[in-house]
Protein backbone atom coordinates (compact mmCIF):
# COMPACT_ATOMS: atom_id res chain seq x y z
CA UNK A 1 0.00 0.00 0.00
CA UNK A 2 1.31 3.36 -1.34
CA UNK A 3 2.04 6.17 1.39
CA UNK A 4 -1.43 7.70 -0.25
CA UNK A 5 -3.97 5.10 -0.02
CA UNK A 6 -6.10 4.30 2.55
CA UNK A 7 -6.22 1.04 4.34
CA UNK A 8 -9.85 1.78 5.71
CA UNK A 9 -12.64 -0.80 4.11
CA UNK A 10 -16.05 -0.02 3.65
CA UNK A 11 -18.92 -0.55 5.39
CA UNK A 12 -21.51 -2.50 2.14
CA UNK A 13 -24.36 -0.18 2.16
CA UNK A 14 -27.11 0.16 -0.60
CA UNK A 15 -26.81 2.82 -3.20
CA UNK A 16 -29.01 5.35 -3.33
CA UNK A 17 -28.88 9.30 -5.38
CA UNK A 18 -29.18 12.28 -3.82
CA UNK A 19 -29.70 14.51 -7.01
CA UNK A 20 -27.12 13.77 -8.53
CA UNK A 21 -24.52 12.54 -5.74
CA UNK A 22 -24.43 9.10 -5.38
CA UNK A 23 -24.27 7.77 -1.65
CA UNK A 24 -23.63 4.29 -0.08
CA UNK A 25 -22.21 1.37 -1.94
CA UNK A 26 -18.37 2.66 -2.15
CA UNK A 27 -19.33 5.71 -3.42
CA UNK A 28 -16.91 8.74 -2.37
CA UNK A 29 -17.56 10.00 1.08
CA UNK A 30 -20.62 13.14 0.35
CA UNK A 31 -19.55 16.47 2.64
CA UNK A 32 -22.93 18.55 3.19
CA UNK A 33 -23.30 21.61 5.29
CA UNK A 34 -26.25 23.31 6.03
CA UNK A 35 -27.88 27.08 5.44
CA UNK A 36 -28.34 29.38 8.63
CA UNK A 37 -29.97 32.07 6.49
CA UNK A 38 -33.53 32.70 7.00
CA UNK A 39 -34.64 30.31 3.97
CA UNK A 40 -37.31 33.00 3.55
CA UNK A 41 -34.33 35.57 1.97
CA UNK A 42 -33.74 33.98 -1.27
CA UNK A 43 -30.92 36.02 -2.25
CA UNK A 44 -29.18 35.60 1.07
CA UNK A 45 -29.88 31.65 0.80
CA UNK A 46 -28.73 31.33 -2.43
CA UNK A 47 -25.37 33.25 -1.91
CA UNK A 48 -24.32 30.93 1.02
CA UNK A 49 -25.32 27.71 -0.86
CA UNK A 50 -22.77 28.66 -3.27
CA UNK A 51 -20.28 29.68 -1.22
CA UNK A 52 -20.66 26.28 0.43
CA UNK A 53 -20.18 24.76 -2.74
CA UNK A 54 -17.55 26.68 -3.77
CA UNK A 55 -15.36 25.38 -0.93
CA UNK A 56 -16.50 21.59 -2.03
CA UNK A 57 -19.80 20.84 -0.61
CA UNK A 58 -21.20 17.95 -2.31
CA UNK A 59 -25.04 18.58 -0.40
CA UNK A 60 -26.55 21.59 1.02
CA UNK A 61 -29.92 21.07 3.62
CA UNK A 62 -32.13 23.75 4.16
CA UNK A 63 -34.50 24.17 6.71
CA UNK A 64 -38.53 24.39 5.67
CA UNK A 65 -40.32 25.22 8.76
CA UNK A 66 -42.93 26.82 7.25
CA UNK A 67 -45.85 27.09 4.01
CA UNK A 68 -43.75 30.79 3.13
CA UNK A 69 -40.46 29.15 3.16
CA UNK A 70 -41.50 26.11 0.68
CA UNK A 71 -42.44 28.95 -1.89
CA UNK A 72 -38.96 30.24 -1.06
CA UNK A 73 -37.17 26.89 -1.57
CA UNK A 74 -38.59 26.55 -5.14
CA UNK A 75 -36.71 29.93 -6.45
CA UNK A 76 -33.81 28.15 -4.36
CA UNK A 77 -34.05 25.43 -6.09
CA UNK A 78 -33.69 26.83 -9.12
CA UNK A 79 -30.62 28.75 -8.72
CA UNK A 80 -28.55 25.60 -6.34
CA UNK A 81 -25.58 24.22 -7.86
CA UNK A 82 -25.76 21.08 -5.94
CA UNK A 83 -28.46 18.99 -4.31
CA UNK A 84 -30.60 20.53 -1.66
CA UNK A 85 -32.07 18.52 1.30
CA UNK A 86 -35.57 20.00 2.82
CA UNK A 87 -35.08 19.88 6.45
CA UNK A 88 -38.97 19.25 7.54
CA UNK A 89 -40.52 18.33 10.94
CA UNK A 90 -44.70 17.69 11.59
CA UNK A 91 -46.42 19.09 8.45
CA UNK A 92 -46.62 16.67 5.76
CA UNK A 93 -48.06 19.31 3.88
CA UNK A 94 -44.84 20.99 3.20
CA UNK A 95 -42.83 17.83 2.58
CA UNK A 96 -45.36 17.49 -0.53
CA UNK A 97 -44.72 20.96 -1.67
CA UNK A 98 -41.06 20.69 -1.76
CA UNK A 99 -41.24 17.22 -3.75
CA UNK A 100 -43.46 18.82 -5.89
CA UNK A 101 -41.04 21.78 -6.18
CA UNK A 102 -37.90 19.47 -7.52
CA UNK A 103 -36.35 18.74 -3.78
CA UNK A 104 -33.50 16.28 -4.18
CA UNK A 105 -33.82 14.56 -0.28
CA UNK A 106 -36.34 14.80 2.30
CA UNK A 107 -34.92 14.89 5.84
CA UNK A 108 -38.26 13.94 7.91
CA UNK A 109 -39.03 11.59 10.47
CA UNK A 110 -42.16 9.28 9.01
CA UNK A 111 -43.84 9.32 12.59
CA UNK A 112 -43.49 12.55 13.34
CA UNK A 113 -45.63 13.82 10.12
CA UNK A 114 -48.97 12.47 11.44
CA UNK A 115 -51.17 9.76 10.83
CA UNK A 116 -50.94 6.56 7.83
CA UNK A 117 -52.99 8.61 5.52
CA UNK A 118 -50.24 11.37 5.58
CA UNK A 119 -46.97 9.23 5.79
CA UNK A 120 -47.92 7.55 3.07
CA UNK A 121 -48.52 10.47 0.99
CA UNK A 122 -45.35 11.88 1.36
CA UNK A 123 -43.78 8.24 0.82
CA UNK A 124 -45.94 8.04 -2.28
CA UNK A 125 -45.06 11.67 -3.40
CA UNK A 126 -40.87 10.75 -2.83
CA UNK A 127 -41.51 6.74 -4.39
CA UNK A 128 -43.17 8.87 -7.75
CA UNK A 129 -39.72 11.46 -7.93
CA UNK A 130 -37.74 8.95 -7.20
CA UNK A 131 -36.62 11.00 -3.46
CA UNK A 132 -34.51 9.57 -1.12
CA UNK A 133 -35.58 10.69 2.74
CA UNK A 134 -33.32 11.07 5.73
CA UNK A 135 -34.30 9.61 8.91
CA UNK A 136 -32.67 11.92 11.37
CA UNK A 137 -33.10 11.00 15.06
CA UNK A 138 -30.95 13.21 17.50
CA UNK A 139 -30.12 12.80 21.64
CA UNK A 140 -31.69 15.97 22.16
CA UNK A 141 -35.40 14.71 21.04
CA UNK A 142 -36.08 11.38 22.30
CA UNK A 143 -39.34 10.16 22.41
CA UNK A 144 -40.92 10.43 25.70
CA UNK A 145 -41.27 7.11 26.38
CA UNK A 146 -37.59 6.32 25.29
CA UNK A 147 -36.60 8.80 27.78
CA UNK A 148 -38.88 7.12 30.27
CA UNK A 149 -37.44 3.40 29.43
CA UNK A 150 -33.79 3.97 29.14
CA UNK A 151 -33.50 6.92 32.00
CA UNK A 152 -31.28 9.11 29.84
CA UNK A 153 -30.19 8.98 25.92
CA UNK A 154 -27.97 5.85 25.17
CA UNK A 155 -26.91 4.32 21.64
CA UNK A 156 -29.28 1.91 22.33
CA UNK A 157 -32.57 4.04 22.30
CA UNK A 158 -31.48 6.31 19.45
CA UNK A 159 -31.32 2.75 17.52
CA UNK A 160 -34.30 2.07 18.84
CA UNK A 161 -36.28 5.56 18.07
CA UNK A 162 -34.81 5.22 14.24
CA UNK A 163 -35.79 1.69 13.57
CA UNK A 164 -39.40 2.61 14.55
CA UNK A 165 -39.28 5.23 11.66
CA UNK A 166 -37.37 2.41 9.26
CA UNK A 167 -40.20 0.02 10.03
CA UNK A 168 -43.00 2.72 8.75
CA UNK A 169 -40.56 2.94 5.65
CA UNK A 170 -40.15 -0.89 5.33
CA UNK A 171 -44.14 -1.54 5.71
CA UNK A 172 -44.52 0.46 2.86
CA UNK A 173 -41.50 -1.30 1.35
CA UNK A 174 -40.07 2.14 0.84
CA UNK A 175 -35.69 1.49 0.90
CA UNK A 176 -34.26 4.85 -1.15
CA UNK A 177 -33.47 6.05 2.22
CA UNK A 178 -30.42 6.70 4.73
CA UNK A 179 -30.26 7.32 8.55
CA UNK A 180 -28.60 9.18 11.06
CA UNK A 181 -28.44 9.18 14.80
CA UNK A 182 -26.61 12.12 16.03
CA UNK A 183 -25.94 13.18 19.74
CA UNK A 184 -23.58 15.67 21.32
CA UNK A 185 -21.39 13.23 22.97
CA UNK A 186 -18.81 11.71 21.37
CA UNK A 187 -18.97 8.43 22.98
CA UNK A 188 -23.13 8.58 22.41
CA UNK A 189 -22.86 9.51 18.85
CA UNK A 190 -20.26 6.55 18.23
CA UNK A 191 -22.10 3.77 19.93
CA UNK A 192 -24.97 4.38 17.99
CA UNK A 193 -23.67 4.78 15.10
CA UNK A 194 -21.71 1.32 15.70
CA UNK A 195 -25.05 -0.63 16.70
CA UNK A 196 -27.49 0.55 14.11
CA UNK A 197 -24.56 -0.16 11.00
CA UNK A 198 -25.24 -3.97 11.95
CA UNK A 199 -28.91 -3.79 11.36
CA UNK A 200 -29.29 -1.63 8.24
CA UNK A 201 -28.10 -1.99 4.94
CA UNK A 202 -28.73 1.73 4.20
CA UNK A 203 -26.47 4.72 4.09
CA UNK A 204 -25.44 6.54 6.71
CA UNK A 205 -25.19 10.09 7.77
CA UNK A 206 -22.46 11.11 9.77
CA UNK A 207 -22.68 14.17 12.83
CA UNK A 208 -21.75 14.85 15.90
CA UNK A 209 -24.80 17.37 16.23
CA UNK A 210 -24.62 20.74 17.93
CA UNK A 211 -20.76 20.48 18.40
CA UNK A 212 -20.04 23.48 19.21
CA UNK A 213 -18.05 26.81 18.02
CA UNK A 214 -15.01 26.33 15.42
CA UNK A 215 -12.30 25.23 17.84
CA UNK A 216 -13.77 22.81 19.99
CA UNK A 217 -16.90 21.48 17.46
CA UNK A 218 -14.03 20.60 14.75
CA UNK A 219 -11.77 18.66 18.04
CA UNK A 220 -15.31 16.45 18.63
CA UNK A 221 -16.27 16.25 15.34
CA UNK A 222 -12.69 14.76 14.23
CA UNK A 223 -12.71 12.16 17.21
CA UNK A 224 -16.29 10.92 16.71
CA UNK A 225 -16.41 10.60 12.46
CA UNK A 226 -12.68 9.49 12.28
CA UNK A 227 -13.54 6.97 14.95
CA UNK A 228 -16.43 5.78 12.83
CA UNK A 229 -14.58 6.33 9.39
CA UNK A 230 -11.89 4.45 10.24
CA UNK A 231 -14.33 1.56 10.93
CA UNK A 232 -15.42 1.61 7.81
CA UNK A 233 -18.99 3.29 8.61
CA UNK A 234 -20.24 6.70 7.02
CA UNK A 235 -21.57 7.48 3.49
CA UNK A 236 -22.03 11.12 4.11
CA UNK A 237 -20.60 13.60 6.86
CA UNK A 238 -21.75 16.86 8.52
CA UNK A 239 -19.77 18.92 10.92
CA UNK A 240 -21.90 20.48 12.80
CA UNK A 241 -20.33 23.93 14.31
CA UNK A 242 -21.70 27.59 15.26
CA UNK A 243 -19.55 29.04 12.64
CA UNK A 244 -19.59 29.82 9.06
CA UNK A 245 -21.10 26.92 6.95
CA UNK A 246 -18.24 27.34 5.04
CA UNK A 247 -15.85 26.12 7.67
CA UNK A 248 -18.10 22.97 8.57
CA UNK A 249 -16.89 22.03 4.63
CA UNK A 250 -13.55 22.61 4.95
CA UNK A 251 -13.25 20.71 8.42
CA UNK A 252 -15.22 17.65 6.89
CA UNK A 253 -12.94 17.48 3.90
CA UNK A 254 -9.49 17.68 6.19
CA UNK A 255 -11.42 14.70 8.19
CA UNK A 256 -11.67 12.65 5.35
CA UNK A 257 -7.91 14.17 4.14
CA UNK A 258 -6.31 13.00 7.41
CA UNK A 259 -7.94 9.41 6.78
CA UNK A 260 -6.49 9.33 3.33
CA UNK A 261 -10.45 8.71 2.70
CA UNK A 262 -10.79 11.71 -0.28
CA UNK A 263 -8.45 14.26 -0.19
CA UNK A 264 -9.45 18.18 -1.76
CA UNK A 265 -7.38 20.51 -1.91
CA UNK A 266 -3.79 20.77 -0.25
CA UNK A 267 -2.62 18.82 2.35
CA UNK A 268 -0.08 20.60 4.59
CA UNK A 269 2.50 18.86 6.07
CA UNK A 270 4.21 21.05 8.21
CA UNK A 271 6.62 20.83 11.27
CA UNK A 272 5.52 22.87 14.60
CA UNK A 273 8.67 24.93 14.55
CA UNK A 274 11.84 25.21 17.11
CA UNK A 275 14.73 26.74 17.20
CA UNK A 276 16.55 24.58 14.53
CA UNK A 277 13.77 26.20 11.91
CA UNK A 278 15.61 28.07 8.98
CA UNK A 279 13.04 30.16 8.68
CA UNK A 280 9.58 31.39 10.03
CA UNK A 281 7.28 27.93 9.37
CA UNK A 282 4.25 29.15 10.59
CA UNK A 283 4.00 31.78 8.68
CA UNK A 284 4.63 30.45 5.54
CA UNK A 285 2.44 27.54 5.82
CA UNK A 286 -0.59 30.57 7.09
CA UNK A 287 0.36 32.79 3.79
CA UNK A 288 0.18 29.52 1.80
CA UNK A 289 -2.90 28.17 2.90
CA UNK A 290 -4.76 31.50 2.43
CA UNK A 291 -2.94 31.93 -0.75
CA UNK A 292 -3.77 28.55 -2.59
CA UNK A 293 -7.94 28.15 -0.96
CA UNK A 294 -8.60 28.33 -4.40
CA UNK A 295 -6.96 25.04 -5.11
CA UNK A 296 -9.08 21.84 -5.82
CA UNK A 297 -6.36 19.19 -6.95
CA UNK A 298 -5.64 17.04 -4.66
CA UNK A 299 -1.87 17.74 -3.35
CA UNK A 300 0.80 16.33 -0.59
CA UNK A 301 3.11 19.24 0.40
CA UNK A 302 5.58 19.10 3.18
CA UNK A 303 7.22 22.20 5.02
CA UNK A 304 9.03 21.22 7.51
CA UNK A 305 12.11 23.84 8.99
CA UNK A 306 15.19 21.67 9.01
CA UNK A 307 16.80 19.01 7.81
CA UNK A 308 16.23 16.84 10.50
CA UNK A 309 12.83 15.35 9.21
CA UNK A 310 12.67 17.76 6.08
CA UNK A 311 14.04 15.20 3.62
CA UNK A 312 12.20 12.21 5.06
CA UNK A 313 8.59 13.98 4.80
CA UNK A 314 10.08 15.22 1.33
CA UNK A 315 10.40 11.76 0.30
CA UNK A 316 6.46 11.05 0.73
CA UNK A 317 5.12 14.41 -0.48
CA UNK A 318 4.24 15.66 -3.91
CA UNK A 319 6.02 19.05 -3.06
CA UNK A 320 8.82 19.61 -0.54
CA UNK A 321 10.95 21.57 1.44
CA UNK A 322 13.49 20.93 3.61
CA UNK A 323 14.91 23.81 6.08
CA UNK A 324 18.80 24.76 5.13
CA UNK A 325 20.49 27.77 6.13
CA UNK A 326 19.79 31.04 3.26
CA UNK A 327 18.66 28.48 0.55
CA UNK A 328 16.50 25.35 2.07
CA UNK A 329 16.32 22.04 -0.68
CA UNK A 330 13.17 21.64 -2.98
CA UNK A 331 11.70 18.48 -3.85
CA UNK A 332 9.36 17.15 -6.49
CA UNK A 333 7.34 13.81 -6.05
CA UNK A 334 9.76 12.79 -3.49
CA UNK A 335 13.30 13.76 -5.69
CA UNK A 336 15.35 15.99 -4.83
CA UNK A 337 15.80 19.18 -7.58
CA UNK A 338 18.73 21.35 -8.42
CA UNK A 339 16.69 23.83 -7.62
CA UNK A 340 16.70 25.99 -4.05
CA UNK A 341 14.33 27.85 -2.65
CA UNK A 342 15.34 31.36 -1.05
CA UNK A 343 14.33 32.16 2.35
CA UNK A 344 14.16 35.44 1.82
CA UNK A 345 11.20 34.48 -0.48
CA UNK A 346 9.72 31.00 0.65
CA UNK A 347 6.17 32.51 -0.04
CA UNK A 348 6.38 33.42 -3.87
CA UNK A 349 8.95 30.54 -4.58
CA UNK A 350 6.95 27.70 -3.54
CA UNK A 351 3.66 29.13 -4.20
CA UNK A 352 4.70 29.00 -8.16
CA UNK A 353 6.42 25.75 -7.83
CA UNK A 354 3.00 24.15 -6.75
CA UNK A 355 0.81 25.68 -8.98
CA UNK A 356 3.25 24.74 -11.54
CA UNK A 357 3.03 21.11 -10.41
CA UNK A 358 -0.81 21.47 -10.57
CA UNK A 359 -0.71 22.88 -13.56
CA UNK A 360 1.01 19.73 -14.82
CA UNK A 361 -1.29 17.11 -12.72
CA UNK A 362 -4.19 18.45 -14.50
CA UNK A 363 -2.44 18.61 -17.88
CA UNK A 364 -1.97 15.26 -17.71
CA UNK A 365 -5.61 14.41 -16.93
CA UNK A 366 -6.79 16.09 -19.96
CA UNK A 367 -7.16 13.51 -22.61
CA UNK A 368 -5.69 13.95 -25.93
CA UNK A 369 -7.06 14.38 -28.95
CA UNK A 370 -6.72 11.92 -31.98
CA UNK A 371 -6.76 14.51 -35.25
Amino acid sequence: MSAHESPIIRRPSRRIYVGNVPIGDGAPIAVQSMTNTETTDVAATVAQIKAIAAAGGDIVRVSVPTMDAAEAFKLIKQQSPVPLVADIHFDYRIALKVAEYGVDCLRINPGNIGNEQRIRAVVDAARDKNIPIRIGVNGGSLEKDLQEKYGEPTGAALVESAMRHVDILDRLDFQNFKVSVKASDVFLAVDAYRLLAKQISQPLHLGITEAGGLRSGSVKSAIGLGLLLSEGIGDTIRISLAADPVEEIKVGFDILKALKIRSRGINFIACPSCSRQEFDVIATVNALEQRLEDVTTALDVSIIGCVVNGPGEALISHVGLAGAAKMSGFYLDGERQKLRIDNADIVNQLEAQIRAKIKRLEAERIPVKSS
